[in-house]
């Protein structure tokens, strides 16, 4: 099962303050201990919203808002992608994370679909689509 474990922004990571030297050192080694276990499949902090834009789609019509975006506690900081056996494991793998921020934060555990979940609308043609695509991405090829 893969979960993405998503970290919640705060007024500091939107104001662009960067993480100190003692929390980068702390995730580094717990990022360690993911990639060592084979849970980690990719972990990534994010910009500020500041920096971002959004589309929003009306039917045909796409219009372009640029960042920074007001709900601070809506916003992503920062996420990790889990290979792990339940949404439990993931859970606990979580709950050794370093406090990604000063006082409280909030980190939001998603699981991802798998080919399964979509049900027979999900055709051998479209699986078979998905799976060209997959090892397109996986071997860094199309750019």
């Amino acid at each position: 099962m893969r979960f993405m474990v998503i970290v919640k922004a705060d007024k500091n990571s939107e104001a662009g303050v960067m993480p100190s030297e003692k929390l980068l050192a702390e995730m580094g080694k717990y990022n360690e201990e993911l990639a060592k276990a084979g849970v980690m499949l990719a972990g990534e902090g994010l910009h500020p919203s500041s920096k971002g834009a959004r589309v929003r789609f009306s039917g045909d019509k796409r219009t372009v808002i640029d960042g920074p975006f007001a709900e601070t506690k809506e916003l992503i900081a920062g996420f990790w992608m889990f290979q792990v056996k339940s949404k439990e494991e993931a859970i606990e793998w979580v709950k050794r994370c370093p406090n990604p921020h000063e006082g409280e934060s909030e980190i939001e555990i998603r699981q991802v679909f798998e080919a399964d979940d979509f049900g027979a609308e999900f055709t051998p043609e479209l699986r078979e689509q998905e799976e060209r695509i997959r090892a397109q991405v996986a071997s860094g090829s199309g750019r």
